[in-house]
């Protein structure tokens, strides 16, 4: 040991002794195996899980999520993170952990803003983030691919090819940050002209065009879109079930919520650095309100508060957000972050390459709920995969595997995880074995929550207008 390792009291693994562990783990965990899929006996509930889900929930909004849920077998896969984190706790794994999203799944990428004002593509969802298996976030993106593809009605065929894209997407890109230097990995990003470079010129359109839309998704937008006057100021406009102003809640207490924003503000003012604590204090807090969002996160306590800096025509919407534990924590080691907020803002830090500067995080206080905060629109876009087209998907899910690599690259052992995945087709298609096992699943869980909503009279709320 020389004296700088005396020093650290460390000793750090050459790239070729990272690069052998890597190809040593193909023996206790073959890559084959990844394909497999089948469920044990002792297998717990899904509808039990993800109606246990909604016990902590505000329960007025639970028939939103289970009409949302019932949508599509796509719908319900999005709010399955803790069904599937159970199933994926008995599957094949090397060991090697990374910061997860938790949720990977292929609706949670997307477009937004840099700080520098530029559209980048990336992670942005963050409630189950914890340290786990890198394999978890890359088997449930390869399930919603191959599930996604159903959902079109594409054939089998063209469901395997986009998923094989996705593992490969990982795959060069795991290859790539395994022979860069640490810190240009740190500083790699996928911004949205990036993406137009490798697309056709076709699709380059269709690009162009959800690029310009997401620019448009700014505060000045949303306050169009929700703010009205009342007696000669701007305030949050009541479009229920989904946007309810403090001032129309009856059955959650408005001044509950009130009060306990007055120190969970303070509290998240400490989590952002001085800069932009003083930048926010610029701006003065106009109206709050209930939002409904997503599929999975439907009861979650979310609201979205206005803001007003120099006048009126200076908006600004951020979004106030309940974390609750991740749903992978039964299945994994504890979270380093006891603070659920904290734990979502800072694995978000980890594995996102460039955030929003006013992400933070408030102690629990708004009916004793911890919370994170972000901009509510800033940028923020995603792909229509409604609109999607097969070879579409397969580009898309390959983007979605360098963004996930690159995530992982951030927090783990690239040049591991890269030697253990090789350079053949090996890992790219026991990826969508699984994920076309994985899809059977999730079938057969929506149809078994289709009946038991029917059987046990579960309250539904009616279809929502467009």
């Amino acid at each position: 040991m020389n004296s700088i390792d005396e020093l650290t009291g460390t000793h750090k693994p050459t790239p070729a002794e990272r690069a052998e562990l890597g190809k040593s783990l193909r023996e206790q965990a073959p890559r084959s195996a990844q394909a497999d899929w089948t469920p044990s006996a002792e297998r717990d509930d899904p509808v039990a899980i993800i109606e246990g889900q909604n016990r902590d929930r505000v329960q007025e909004l639970i028939p939103i999520r289970r009409r949302r849920m019932l949508a599509s077998p796509f719908a319900f896969y999005r709010a399955t993170a803790g069904v599937m984190a159970g199933d994926l706790s008995a599957t094949t794994s090397t060991g090697l952990y990374a910061q997860l999203s938790g949720d990977a799944h292929v609706s949670n990428f997307g477009m937004f803003a840099s700080p520098e004002r530029n559209l980048v593509f990336d992670l942005n969802d963050f409630d189950e983030t914890l340290p786990g298996p890198w394999e978890w976030d890359l088997k449930r993106l390869a399930a919603s691919v191959t599930i996604a593809a159903q959902d079109r009605g594409f054939p089998a065929e063209a469901a395997q090819r986009a998923t094989i894209a996705a593992g490969l997407g990982y795959q060069e890109a795991m290859a790539d940050f395994a022979s860069r230097p640490v810190l240009e990995n740190w500083y790699a990003h996928l911004s949205v002209a990036d993406i137009a470079q490798l697309a056709t010129k076709k699709r380059r359109k269709s690009i162009t065009k959800a690029s310009d839309k997401a620019r448009s998704r700014t505060s000045q937008q949303a306050l169009k879109k929700y703010a009205t006057e009342i007696d000669g100021k701007l305030r949050i406009r009541s479009q229920p079930p989904l946007v309810r102003p403090l001032r129309d809640l009856t059955a959650i207490s408005p001044e509950e919520i009130r009060s306990g924003l007055t120190s969970s503000l303070a509290s998240y003012r400490s989590s952002l650095t001085p800069d932009i604590a003083h930048l926010l204090a610029e701006y003065s807090l106009a109206d709050v309100a209930l939002k409904v969002v997503g599929v999975g996160s439907v009861g979650t306590l979310c609201l979205i508060s206005l803001w007003f800096g120099r006048d009126n025509d200076d908006p600004l919407f951020l979004q106030v957000k309940q974390a609750n534990a991740s749903a992978l924590a039964e299945y994994l080691p504890p979270s380093p972050f006891d603070q659920p907020g904290e734990r979502v803002v800072q694995g978000q830090r980890m594995i996102q390459a460039v955030s929003d500067i006013f992400l933070g995080w408030s102690e629990p206080a708004v009916a004793k709920r911890a919370y994170y905060w972000r901009q509510f629109r800033d940028w923020k876009g995603s792909v229509r995969l409604d609109k999607i087209g097969p070879t579409e998907l397969g580009s898309y899910a390959k983007v979605c595997g360098w963004t996930l690599a690159h995530a992982h690259a951030r927090s783990s052992d690239p040049i591991a995880i890269s030697a253990y995945l090789g350079s053949g087709s090996v890992y790219p298609r026991s990826l969508a074995a699984f994920g076309a096992a994985y899809a059977e699943q999730n079938a057969l869980d929506y149809q078994e929550y289709q009946s038991a909503v029917k059987t046990d009279h579960l309250e539904v709320a009616p279809v929502e207008s467009a």
